[in-house]
Protein backbone atom coordinates (compact mmCIF):
# COMPACT_ATOMS: atom_id res chain seq x y z
CA UNK A 1 0.00 0.00 0.00
CA UNK A 2 2.56 2.29 0.34
CA UNK A 3 3.27 4.93 -2.08
CA UNK A 4 5.10 8.27 -2.40
CA UNK A 5 2.86 11.40 -2.52
CA UNK A 6 3.47 14.36 -3.83
CA UNK A 7 1.76 17.93 -3.15
CA UNK A 8 -1.10 17.60 -4.86
CA UNK A 9 -2.48 20.18 -7.60
CA UNK A 10 -5.92 20.70 -8.30
CA UNK A 11 -7.47 18.71 -11.46
CA UNK A 12 -7.55 20.35 -14.87
CA UNK A 13 -10.80 22.45 -15.01
CA UNK A 14 -12.47 21.26 -18.79
CA UNK A 15 -15.47 23.32 -17.89
CA UNK A 16 -14.88 26.30 -15.96
CA UNK A 17 -11.51 28.55 -16.46
CA UNK A 18 -8.40 27.56 -14.75
CA UNK A 19 -8.45 31.54 -13.18
CA UNK A 20 -12.21 31.55 -12.06
CA UNK A 21 -13.41 32.30 -8.68
CA UNK A 22 -16.39 32.39 -6.85
CA UNK A 23 -17.45 36.18 -5.95
CA UNK A 24 -21.16 36.22 -6.70
CA UNK A 25 -24.04 34.56 -8.20
CA UNK A 26 -23.20 36.77 -10.97
CA UNK A 27 -20.21 35.20 -12.30
CA UNK A 28 -22.03 31.84 -11.29
CA UNK A 29 -25.23 32.45 -13.34
CA UNK A 30 -24.03 31.65 -16.64
CA UNK A 31 -22.30 27.96 -16.46
CA UNK A 32 -25.94 27.10 -14.75
CA UNK A 33 -27.24 28.33 -17.53
CA UNK A 34 -24.89 26.44 -19.68
CA UNK A 35 -26.00 23.22 -17.96
CA UNK A 36 -29.72 24.16 -18.14
CA UNK A 37 -29.56 24.81 -21.47
CA UNK A 38 -27.09 22.46 -23.21
CA UNK A 39 -28.98 19.12 -25.38
CA UNK A 40 -28.55 15.84 -23.78
CA UNK A 41 -28.90 13.43 -27.03
CA UNK A 42 -26.63 10.84 -25.70
CA UNK A 43 -25.58 8.84 -22.82
CA UNK A 44 -22.52 9.96 -23.30
CA UNK A 45 -23.79 13.53 -23.65
CA UNK A 46 -25.17 12.86 -20.51
CA UNK A 47 -22.54 11.56 -18.30
CA UNK A 48 -20.11 14.62 -19.21
CA UNK A 49 -23.08 16.92 -18.36
CA UNK A 50 -22.95 15.04 -14.94
CA UNK A 51 -19.02 15.80 -15.05
CA UNK A 52 -19.12 19.47 -16.11
CA UNK A 53 -21.98 19.88 -13.32
CA UNK A 54 -19.10 17.93 -10.42
CA UNK A 55 -16.64 20.02 -11.25
CA UNK A 56 -18.83 23.63 -11.10
CA UNK A 57 -20.36 22.36 -7.88
CA UNK A 58 -16.45 21.07 -6.38
CA UNK A 59 -15.50 24.32 -7.11
CA UNK A 60 -17.92 26.84 -5.07
CA UNK A 61 -18.12 23.52 -2.46
CA UNK A 62 -14.60 24.50 -1.56
CA UNK A 63 -15.38 27.98 -1.80
CA UNK A 64 -17.64 27.89 0.61
CA UNK A 65 -15.52 25.47 2.80
CA UNK A 66 -12.84 28.33 2.65
CA UNK A 67 -15.96 30.87 4.21
CA UNK A 68 -16.42 28.64 6.99
CA UNK A 69 -13.20 27.36 8.07
CA UNK A 70 -11.56 31.00 8.04
CA UNK A 71 -14.94 32.37 10.02
CA UNK A 72 -14.82 29.31 12.57
CA UNK A 73 -11.10 29.70 13.22
CA UNK A 74 -11.74 33.50 14.10
CA UNK A 75 -15.18 34.27 14.85
CA UNK A 76 -14.13 37.49 16.42
CA UNK A 77 -13.25 38.96 12.70
CA UNK A 78 -15.68 40.57 11.12
CA UNK A 79 -14.37 40.16 7.46
CA UNK A 80 -14.49 36.50 7.89
CA UNK A 81 -17.70 36.34 9.47
CA UNK A 82 -19.44 38.67 6.60
CA UNK A 83 -17.47 36.66 3.66
CA UNK A 84 -19.05 33.60 4.62
CA UNK A 85 -22.53 35.32 5.52
CA UNK A 86 -22.62 37.00 1.59
CA UNK A 87 -22.48 33.32 0.22
CA UNK A 88 -24.72 31.94 3.10
CA UNK A 89 -27.47 35.17 1.64
CA UNK A 90 -26.40 36.11 -1.56
CA UNK A 91 -25.15 32.74 -3.05
CA UNK A 92 -26.55 29.54 -1.32
CA UNK A 93 -30.50 30.94 -1.86
CA UNK A 94 -29.80 31.28 -5.39
CA UNK A 95 -27.79 27.76 -6.59
CA UNK A 96 -30.90 25.88 -4.64
CA UNK A 97 -33.35 26.31 -6.82
CA UNK A 98 -31.28 25.84 -9.84
CA UNK A 99 -29.74 22.58 -8.95
CA UNK A 100 -33.27 21.13 -8.57
CA UNK A 101 -34.15 22.16 -12.02
CA UNK A 102 -30.84 20.43 -12.99
CA UNK A 103 -31.75 17.60 -11.08
CA UNK A 104 -35.01 17.40 -12.61
CA UNK A 105 -33.41 17.79 -16.02
CA UNK A 106 -31.36 14.72 -15.37
CA UNK A 107 -34.32 13.06 -13.86
CA UNK A 108 -36.32 13.46 -17.14
CA UNK A 109 -33.35 12.47 -19.40
CA UNK A 110 -33.50 8.96 -21.52
CA UNK A 111 -30.37 8.10 -21.00
CA UNK A 112 -30.12 8.06 -17.33
CA UNK A 113 -31.81 4.23 -16.73
CA UNK A 114 -28.09 3.37 -19.25
CA UNK A 115 -25.84 5.64 -16.61
CA UNK A 116 -27.50 3.85 -13.62
CA UNK A 117 -25.83 0.44 -14.42
CA UNK A 118 -22.45 2.28 -13.87
CA UNK A 119 -21.35 1.57 -10.23
CA UNK A 120 -22.11 4.66 -8.33
CA UNK A 121 -24.11 6.57 -11.09
CA UNK A 122 -27.11 4.33 -9.11
CA UNK A 123 -26.39 5.28 -5.68
CA UNK A 124 -26.38 9.06 -7.08
CA UNK A 125 -29.14 8.93 -9.13
CA UNK A 126 -31.37 7.30 -5.65
CA UNK A 127 -29.99 10.55 -4.15
CA UNK A 128 -30.75 12.73 -6.78
CA UNK A 129 -34.47 11.60 -7.29
CA UNK A 130 -34.77 12.32 -3.39
CA UNK A 131 -33.42 15.70 -3.62
CA UNK A 132 -36.66 16.23 -5.83
CA UNK A 133 -38.91 14.80 -4.00
CA UNK A 134 -37.88 17.30 -0.64
CA UNK A 135 -36.80 20.50 -2.51
CA UNK A 136 -39.25 23.41 -2.06
CA UNK A 137 -38.73 27.11 -3.09
CA UNK A 138 -40.09 28.36 -0.28
CA UNK A 139 -37.79 26.34 2.21
CA UNK A 140 -34.70 28.18 0.05
CA UNK A 141 -35.29 31.49 2.34
CA UNK A 142 -35.92 29.05 5.00
CA UNK A 143 -32.29 27.37 5.06
CA UNK A 144 -30.68 31.00 5.24
CA UNK A 145 -32.28 32.15 7.89
CA UNK A 146 -31.84 28.60 9.44
CA UNK A 147 -27.95 29.05 8.57
CA UNK A 148 -27.98 32.98 9.88
CA UNK A 149 -29.20 31.39 13.16
CA UNK A 150 -26.84 29.18 13.78
CA UNK A 151 -24.11 31.11 13.28
CA UNK A 152 -24.90 32.32 16.93
CA UNK A 153 -24.56 29.20 18.51
CA UNK A 154 -20.97 29.62 17.72
CA UNK A 155 -20.53 33.02 18.30
CA UNK A 156 -22.19 32.73 21.76
CA UNK A 157 -19.72 29.58 23.23
CA UNK A 158 -16.59 31.13 20.97
CA UNK A 159 -17.13 33.88 23.49
CA UNK A 160 -17.07 32.06 26.76
CA UNK A 161 -14.20 32.08 28.83
CA UNK A 162 -13.44 31.90 32.80
CA UNK A 163 -10.73 33.21 35.49
CA UNK A 164 -8.80 30.33 37.03
CA UNK A 165 -5.56 30.91 38.69
CA UNK A 166 -5.57 34.40 37.09
CA UNK A 167 -5.41 33.60 33.38
CA UNK A 168 -8.44 34.17 30.83
CA UNK A 169 -9.31 30.29 29.54
CA UNK A 170 -11.43 29.00 26.72
CA UNK A 171 -13.98 26.24 28.46
CA UNK A 172 -11.76 23.94 26.63
CA UNK A 173 -8.51 25.00 28.44
CA UNK A 174 -10.36 25.13 31.90
CA UNK A 175 -11.86 21.90 31.53
CA UNK A 176 -7.87 20.31 31.78
CA UNK A 177 -8.51 21.51 35.57
CA UNK A 178 -10.92 18.82 36.07
CA UNK A 179 -8.34 16.11 35.54
CA UNK A 180 -6.66 17.56 38.32
CA UNK A 181 -6.17 15.63 41.42
CA UNK A 182 -6.83 18.17 43.66
CA UNK A 183 -10.57 17.44 44.34
CA UNK A 184 -11.29 20.87 45.81
CA UNK A 185 -9.87 22.47 42.33
CA UNK A 186 -12.03 20.21 40.20
CA UNK A 187 -15.15 21.30 41.82
CA UNK A 188 -14.07 25.37 41.64
CA UNK A 189 -13.30 25.42 37.89
CA UNK A 190 -16.73 23.02 37.06
CA UNK A 191 -18.74 25.54 38.92
CA UNK A 192 -17.24 28.39 37.01
CA UNK A 193 -17.48 26.49 33.53
CA UNK A 194 -20.78 25.61 34.42
CA UNK A 195 -22.06 29.25 35.57
CA UNK A 196 -20.56 30.84 32.22
CA UNK A 197 -22.44 28.21 30.19
CA UNK A 198 -25.77 28.94 32.24
CA UNK A 199 -25.68 32.65 31.72
CA UNK A 200 -26.01 32.08 28.25
CA UNK A 201 -28.55 29.21 28.96
CA UNK A 202 -31.79 31.71 28.03
CA UNK A 203 -29.85 32.86 24.85
CA UNK A 204 -29.19 29.55 23.67
CA UNK A 205 -32.75 27.82 24.63
CA UNK A 206 -34.37 31.25 22.68
CA UNK A 207 -32.33 30.34 19.84
CA UNK A 208 -32.70 26.39 20.00
CA UNK A 209 -36.55 27.12 20.09
CA UNK A 210 -36.41 29.43 16.61
CA UNK A 211 -34.27 26.56 15.26
CA UNK A 212 -36.78 24.18 15.95
CA UNK A 213 -39.60 26.29 14.37
CA UNK A 214 -38.26 27.13 11.87
CA UNK A 215 -37.08 23.57 11.10
CA UNK A 216 -40.88 22.35 11.71
CA UNK A 217 -41.61 24.78 8.62
CA UNK A 218 -39.20 23.28 6.45
CA UNK A 219 -40.70 19.82 6.93
CA UNK A 220 -44.03 21.05 6.76
CA UNK A 221 -43.65 23.12 3.43
CA UNK A 222 -41.83 19.65 2.07
CA UNK A 223 -45.24 17.93 2.96
CA UNK A 224 -43.41 15.79 6.28
CA UNK A 225 -45.56 15.24 9.11
CA UNK A 226 -42.47 16.33 11.13
CA UNK A 227 -39.20 17.37 10.64
CA UNK A 228 -37.45 14.03 11.85
CA UNK A 229 -39.35 12.29 8.90
CA UNK A 230 -38.11 14.78 6.58
CA UNK A 231 -34.01 14.38 7.92
CA UNK A 232 -34.44 10.99 7.27
CA UNK A 233 -35.27 11.59 3.78
CA UNK A 234 -32.77 14.83 3.32
CA UNK A 235 -30.31 12.63 5.00
CA UNK A 236 -30.76 9.43 2.70
CA UNK A 237 -31.12 7.11 5.08
CA UNK A 238 -32.20 4.52 2.76
CA UNK A 239 -30.67 1.46 4.77
CA UNK A 240 -32.26 2.16 7.96
CA UNK A 241 -35.13 3.53 9.64
CA UNK A 242 -36.47 5.43 12.80
CA UNK A 243 -37.42 2.02 14.01
CA UNK A 244 -33.62 0.51 13.32
CA UNK A 245 -32.90 3.94 15.33
CA UNK A 246 -34.75 3.23 18.69
CA UNK A 247 -33.48 -0.86 18.18
CA UNK A 248 -29.82 0.86 18.96
CA UNK A 249 -31.20 2.67 21.83
CA UNK A 250 -32.96 -0.38 23.40
CA UNK A 251 -29.27 -2.18 22.60
CA UNK A 252 -27.35 0.43 24.44
CA UNK A 253 -29.33 0.60 27.32
CA UNK A 254 -29.87 -3.07 27.98
CA UNK A 255 -26.11 -3.88 26.55
CA UNK A 256 -23.71 -0.79 27.54
CA UNK A 257 -25.20 1.21 30.72
CA UNK A 258 -24.72 -1.70 32.67
CA UNK A 259 -20.94 -1.84 32.11
CA UNK A 260 -20.83 2.17 32.83
CA UNK A 261 -22.45 1.15 35.99
CA UNK A 262 -19.77 -0.99 36.66
CA UNK A 263 -16.97 1.87 35.53
CA UNK A 264 -18.57 4.43 37.78
CA UNK A 265 -18.67 2.48 40.96
CA UNK A 266 -15.35 1.20 40.50
CA UNK A 267 -14.51 5.06 40.21
CA UNK A 268 -16.26 5.94 43.40
CA UNK A 269 -14.72 2.72 45.26
CA UNK A 270 -11.23 4.25 43.55
CA UNK A 271 -11.41 7.98 44.61
CA UNK A 272 -12.66 6.94 47.75
CA UNK A 273 -15.76 9.67 48.12
CA UNK A 274 -18.92 9.11 49.54
CA UNK A 275 -20.76 10.82 46.55
CA UNK A 276 -19.41 10.68 43.04
CA UNK A 277 -19.99 13.94 41.62
CA UNK A 278 -19.69 15.11 38.27
CA UNK A 279 -16.22 17.19 38.74
CA UNK A 280 -14.75 13.40 40.10
CA UNK A 281 -15.43 11.99 36.16
CA UNK A 282 -12.46 12.89 34.21
CA UNK A 283 -9.76 12.40 36.97
CA UNK A 284 -7.86 9.55 37.18
CA UNK A 285 -9.20 7.60 40.06
CA UNK A 286 -5.96 6.56 41.71
CA UNK A 287 -4.72 9.99 42.08
CA UNK A 288 -2.29 9.99 38.95
CA UNK A 289 -1.83 13.30 37.29
CA UNK A 290 -3.85 14.01 34.02
CA UNK A 291 -2.01 12.54 30.88
CA UNK A 292 -0.31 14.48 28.57
CA UNK A 293 0.51 13.06 25.33
CA UNK A 294 2.27 16.37 23.59
CA UNK A 295 2.79 20.18 24.96
CA UNK A 296 2.08 21.91 21.65
CA UNK A 297 0.21 21.59 18.44
CA UNK A 298 3.09 20.96 16.40
CA UNK A 299 4.63 18.45 18.53
CA UNK A 300 0.85 17.23 18.53
CA UNK A 301 0.90 17.19 14.62
CA UNK A 302 4.39 15.12 14.22
CA UNK A 303 3.32 12.63 16.76
CA UNK A 304 0.17 11.53 14.63
CA UNK A 305 2.09 11.97 11.25
CA UNK A 306 4.49 9.22 12.73
CA UNK A 307 1.66 7.14 13.99
CA UNK A 308 -0.12 7.04 10.57
CA UNK A 309 3.82 6.72 8.89
CA UNK A 310 3.98 3.24 11.51
CA UNK A 311 0.39 2.00 10.12
CA UNK A 312 0.99 2.70 6.46
CA UNK A 313 3.64 5.05 5.07
CA UNK A 314 0.62 6.45 2.72
CA UNK A 315 -1.57 7.36 5.62
CA UNK A 316 1.57 8.91 7.08
CA UNK A 317 1.79 11.23 3.54
CA UNK A 318 -1.50 12.32 3.67
CA UNK A 319 -1.24 14.29 7.60
CA UNK A 320 2.40 15.57 6.09
CA UNK A 321 0.77 17.01 3.36
CA UNK A 322 -1.74 18.76 5.05
CA UNK A 323 0.78 20.03 7.15
CA UNK A 324 2.78 21.05 4.56
CA UNK A 325 -0.48 22.65 2.71
CA UNK A 326 -1.09 24.83 6.24
CA UNK A 327 -4.32 22.85 5.91
CA UNK A 328 -4.14 22.05 10.14
CA UNK A 329 -5.35 24.46 13.07
CA UNK A 330 -5.23 22.72 16.25
CA UNK A 331 -4.78 24.51 19.39
CA UNK A 332 -7.29 26.28 21.18
CA UNK A 333 -7.38 30.31 21.58
CA UNK A 334 -10.47 32.66 22.25
CA UNK A 335 -12.60 33.55 19.23
CA UNK A 336 -12.50 30.40 18.21
CA UNK A 337 -15.61 28.09 17.74
CA UNK A 338 -15.86 25.53 19.67
CA UNK A 339 -15.59 21.70 18.64
CA UNK A 340 -13.27 20.05 15.73
CA UNK A 341 -14.39 18.86 12.38
CA UNK A 342 -12.35 17.47 9.32
CA UNK A 343 -13.78 19.39 6.56
CA UNK A 344 -13.18 18.52 2.68
CA UNK A 345 -11.82 20.65 0.15
CA UNK A 346 -13.58 19.42 -3.20
CA UNK A 347 -12.00 20.69 -5.35
CA UNK A 348 -8.11 20.02 -4.65
CA UNK A 349 -8.90 16.97 -2.64
CA UNK A 350 -6.91 17.65 0.51
CA UNK A 351 -9.03 18.57 3.62
CA UNK A 352 -8.59 20.90 6.55
CA UNK A 353 -8.51 19.90 9.77
CA UNK A 354 -10.07 22.44 12.38
CA UNK A 355 -9.74 21.61 16.91
CA UNK A 356 -9.04 23.04 19.97
CA UNK A 357 -6.29 21.06 21.64
CA UNK A 358 -5.04 21.56 25.25
CA UNK A 359 -2.45 18.80 26.35
CA UNK A 360 -5.16 16.00 26.35
CA UNK A 361 -5.47 12.53 25.89
CA UNK A 362 -9.02 13.73 24.31
CA UNK A 363 -7.18 15.87 22.11
CA UNK A 364 -5.08 13.07 20.86
CA UNK A 365 -7.85 10.81 20.50
CA UNK A 366 -9.56 13.82 18.49
CA UNK A 367 -6.56 14.48 15.91
CA UNK A 368 -6.38 10.32 15.07
CA UNK A 369 -10.32 10.91 14.78
CA UNK A 370 -9.58 14.10 12.05
CA UNK A 371 -7.09 12.57 10.50
CA UNK A 372 -9.09 9.11 9.83
CA UNK A 373 -11.66 11.50 8.00
CA UNK A 374 -8.82 12.88 6.14
CA UNK A 375 -6.92 9.82 4.84
CA UNK A 376 -10.75 9.02 3.82
CA UNK A 377 -10.91 12.10 1.48
CA UNK A 378 -7.45 11.27 0.36
CA UNK A 379 -8.21 7.71 -0.78
CA UNK A 380 -11.58 9.27 -2.22
CA UNK A 381 -10.17 12.28 -4.12
CA UNK A 382 -9.47 10.47 -7.76
CA UNK A 383 -13.47 8.80 -7.88
CA UNK A 384 -15.07 10.20 -11.21
CA UNK A 385 -17.77 12.74 -9.38
CA UNK A 386 -18.12 14.67 -6.36
CA UNK A 387 -21.02 12.77 -5.33
CA UNK A 388 -18.84 9.89 -5.36
CA UNK A 389 -16.73 11.14 -2.44
CA UNK A 390 -19.84 12.42 -0.50
CA UNK A 391 -19.76 9.49 1.57
CA UNK A 392 -23.07 9.35 3.98
CA UNK A 393 -21.62 9.51 8.00
CA UNK A 394 -22.39 6.44 8.79
CA UNK A 395 -19.16 5.59 6.49
CA UNK A 396 -17.44 8.52 6.97
CA UNK A 397 -17.65 7.91 11.08
CA UNK A 398 -16.47 4.49 9.97
CA UNK A 399 -13.13 6.18 8.55
CA UNK A 400 -12.45 8.16 11.55
CA UNK A 401 -13.59 6.04 14.48
CA UNK A 402 -11.95 2.79 13.01
CA UNK A 403 -8.58 5.02 13.02
CA UNK A 404 -8.39 5.43 16.90
CA UNK A 405 -8.77 1.54 17.80
CA UNK A 406 -6.51 0.90 14.54
CA UNK A 407 -3.75 2.86 15.83
CA UNK A 408 -3.48 1.72 19.60
CA UNK A 409 -0.75 -0.67 18.99
CA UNK A 410 1.73 2.86 17.74
CA UNK A 411 0.00 5.11 20.85
CA UNK A 412 3.77 4.87 22.22
CA UNK A 413 4.75 7.95 20.09
CA UNK A 414 2.68 9.69 22.19
CA UNK A 415 3.50 7.96 25.66
CA UNK A 416 7.03 6.40 26.02
CA UNK A 417 6.00 5.10 29.86
CA UNK A 418 4.60 1.67 29.58
CA UNK A 419 2.51 2.24 32.21
CA UNK A 420 1.05 5.54 31.06
CA UNK A 421 0.57 3.79 27.38
CA UNK A 422 -1.24 1.40 29.56
CA UNK A 423 -3.45 4.01 31.13
CA UNK A 424 -4.27 5.69 27.55
CA UNK A 425 -5.40 2.40 26.24
CA UNK A 426 -7.61 2.00 29.42
CA UNK A 427 -9.02 5.44 29.25
CA UNK A 428 -9.93 5.60 26.23
CA UNK A 429 -11.29 2.23 25.74
CA UNK A 430 -13.71 2.82 28.89
CA UNK A 431 -14.40 6.47 26.90
CA UNK A 432 -15.64 4.33 24.43
CA UNK A 433 -18.45 2.77 26.37
CA UNK A 434 -19.11 6.35 27.68
CA UNK A 435 -19.64 7.56 24.50
CA UNK A 436 -22.12 4.98 23.07
CA UNK A 437 -24.88 5.83 25.79
CA UNK A 438 -24.16 9.83 25.26
CA UNK A 439 -25.31 9.16 21.61
CA UNK A 440 -28.10 7.34 22.38
CA UNK A 441 -29.30 10.23 24.65
CA UNK A 442 -28.79 12.82 22.32
CA UNK A 443 -30.11 11.07 19.66
CA UNK A 444 -33.33 9.61 21.06
CA UNK A 445 -33.61 13.32 22.21
CA UNK A 446 -33.51 14.39 18.65
CA UNK A 447 -36.47 12.12 17.45
CA UNK A 448 -38.68 13.72 20.78
CA UNK A 449 -37.53 17.19 20.14
CA UNK A 450 -38.84 17.49 16.51
CA UNK A 451 -42.05 15.04 16.61
CA UNK A 452 -43.11 17.18 19.35
CA UNK A 453 -42.27 20.60 17.72
CA UNK A 454 -45.08 22.84 19.66
CA UNK A 455 -43.73 21.62 23.23
CA UNK A 456 -42.61 24.40 25.65
CA UNK A 457 -39.16 24.89 26.75
CA UNK A 458 -40.24 23.49 30.01
CA UNK A 459 -41.15 20.43 28.29
CA UNK A 460 -37.98 20.03 26.88
CA UNK A 461 -36.05 19.89 30.26
CA UNK A 462 -38.50 17.34 31.45
CA UNK A 463 -38.06 15.46 28.64
CA UNK A 464 -34.49 15.57 28.55
CA UNK A 465 -33.93 14.68 32.02
CA UNK A 466 -35.81 11.77 31.73
CA UNK A 467 -34.07 10.38 28.53
CA UNK A 468 -30.74 11.58 30.35
CA UNK A 469 -31.34 9.13 33.16
CA UNK A 470 -32.32 6.21 30.87
CA UNK A 471 -28.70 6.25 29.37
CA UNK A 472 -26.84 7.39 32.44
CA UNK A 473 -25.06 5.74 35.40
CA UNK A 474 -26.84 5.22 38.61
CA UNK A 475 -23.30 6.05 41.03
CA UNK A 476 -23.49 9.85 40.15
CA UNK A 477 -24.86 11.96 42.37
CA UNK A 478 -26.10 15.49 41.06
CA UNK A 479 -28.00 16.61 43.97
CA UNK A 480 -27.37 21.18 43.65
CA UNK A 481 -27.21 21.16 40.30
CA UNK A 482 -30.09 20.42 38.74
CA UNK A 483 -30.09 24.04 36.60
CA UNK A 484 -26.26 22.54 35.60
CA UNK A 485 -27.87 19.08 34.74
CA UNK A 486 -31.41 20.50 32.64
CA UNK A 487 -29.11 22.43 30.10
CA UNK A 488 -26.12 20.02 29.69
CA UNK A 489 -27.49 19.34 25.93
CA UNK A 490 -26.48 22.83 25.29
CA UNK A 491 -23.19 21.70 25.16
CA UNK A 492 -23.69 19.65 22.12
CA UNK A 493 -22.97 21.62 18.91
CA UNK A 494 -24.97 18.98 16.32
CA UNK A 495 -28.49 19.73 18.45
CA UNK A 496 -27.90 23.66 17.02
CA UNK A 497 -25.50 23.18 13.58
CA UNK A 498 -26.06 19.86 12.44
CA UNK A 499 -29.62 18.10 13.21
CA UNK A 500 -29.79 14.55 13.22
CA UNK A 501 -26.17 13.97 12.75
CA UNK A 502 -25.45 12.58 15.66
CA UNK A 503 -26.61 8.22 15.70
CA UNK A 504 -23.92 7.80 12.82
CA UNK A 505 -21.32 8.26 15.74
CA UNK A 506 -22.61 5.06 17.20
CA UNK A 507 -23.45 3.06 14.53
CA UNK A 508 -19.82 3.47 13.17
CA UNK A 509 -18.45 3.20 16.72
CA UNK A 510 -19.74 -0.33 16.61
CA UNK A 511 -18.40 -0.98 12.83
CA UNK A 512 -15.08 0.89 14.40
CA UNK A 513 -15.12 -1.84 17.25
CA UNK A 514 -15.84 -5.18 14.45
CA UNK A 515 -12.93 -2.98 12.08
CA UNK A 516 -10.73 -3.48 15.16
CA UNK A 517 -11.93 -6.98 15.98
CA UNK A 518 -10.26 -7.92 12.54
CA UNK A 519 -7.70 -5.74 12.13
CA UNK A 520 -6.57 -7.80 16.02
CA UNK A 521 -6.60 -11.04 14.48
CA UNK A 522 -5.10 -10.14 11.06
CA UNK A 523 -3.16 -6.59 10.86
CA UNK A 524 -2.34 -7.01 7.20
CA UNK A 525 -5.94 -7.87 6.24
CA UNK A 526 -7.80 -6.12 9.09
CA UNK A 527 -6.09 -2.59 7.29
CA UNK A 528 -6.71 -3.80 4.00
CA UNK A 529 -10.32 -4.01 4.29
CA UNK A 530 -10.49 -0.71 5.90
CA UNK A 531 -8.91 1.15 3.26
CA UNK A 532 -10.61 -0.81 0.67
CA UNK A 533 -14.07 0.01 2.11
CA UNK A 534 -13.37 3.60 2.34
CA UNK A 535 -12.41 3.95 -1.16
CA UNK A 536 -15.81 2.94 -2.15
CA UNK A 537 -16.51 6.69 -1.17
CA UNK A 538 -20.18 6.29 -2.29
CA UNK A 539 -20.07 4.22 -5.24
CA UNK A 540 -22.30 1.66 -2.67
CA UNK A 541 -24.59 1.27 0.15
CA UNK A 542 -23.55 1.72 3.26
CA UNK A 543 -24.32 -2.12 4.11
CA UNK A 544 -22.43 -2.97 1.34
CA UNK A 545 -19.66 -0.51 2.64
CA UNK A 546 -18.94 -2.29 5.89
CA UNK A 547 -19.21 -5.32 4.32
CA UNK A 548 -16.32 -4.36 2.28
CA UNK A 549 -14.40 -4.08 5.51
CA UNK A 550 -15.31 -7.29 6.27
CA UNK A 551 -17.81 -6.27 9.11
CA UNK A 552 -22.14 -6.10 9.81
CA UNK A 553 -24.35 -3.03 9.96
CA UNK A 554 -26.07 -4.69 12.80
CA UNK A 555 -27.24 -2.83 15.95
CA UNK A 556 -28.96 -5.83 17.36
CA UNK A 557 -28.55 -6.57 20.90
CA UNK A 558 -27.11 -10.43 20.46
CA UNK A 559 -24.21 -8.14 18.36
CA UNK A 560 -23.86 -5.17 20.39
CA UNK A 561 -23.25 -7.33 23.19
CA UNK A 562 -20.65 -9.60 20.79
CA UNK A 563 -18.84 -6.27 20.10
CA UNK A 564 -19.11 -5.30 23.79
CA UNK A 565 -17.19 -8.47 25.28
CA UNK A 566 -14.79 -8.22 22.64
CA UNK A 567 -13.99 -4.72 24.42
CA UNK A 568 -13.93 -5.83 28.00
CA UNK A 569 -11.63 -8.79 26.65
CA UNK A 570 -9.01 -6.26 25.36
CA UNK A 571 -10.01 -4.28 28.73
CA UNK A 572 -8.66 -7.04 30.49
CA UNK A 573 -5.15 -7.89 28.45
CA UNK A 574 -4.32 -4.06 28.60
Amino acid sequence: MAQTLEIPKRPKRKFLGEDFKVTSWDVLKPLFDNLLERPLNTAQALKTWFLDRSELESVISEDMAWRYIRMTCYTDNEEYRKHYQDFVENIQPLVAPVSDKLNKKAAASPFLDELAHTEGYDIMIRSLKKEIEIFRDANVPLYTEINIETQKYAQLNGAMTVQVDGKELTLQQASVYLMSTDRAVREEVYHKIADRRLKDKDALDSLFSTLVNLRHRVAENAGFANFRDYMFKSLGRFDYTPQDCFDFHDAIQHQVVPILNTFSQERKAALKVSQLRPWDKAVDPEGREALKPFTSSQELTDKTIEVFHRLDPFLGQCLSIMKAMGHLDLESRKGKAPGGYNYPLAEIGVPFIFMNATSTLRDMVTILHEGGHAVHNFLTRDLELNDFKSTPSEVAELASMSMELISLDHWDVFFTDPAELKRAKREHLEDIIETLPWVATIDRYQHWLYTNPNHTPAQRTAEWNAIFDRFADTATDWSGLQPVKDYLWQKQLHLYEVPFYYIEYGMAQLGAIAVWRNFRKNPEKGLAGYQNALKLGYLRSIPEIYKAAGIEFNFSREYIKELMDFVREELAKV
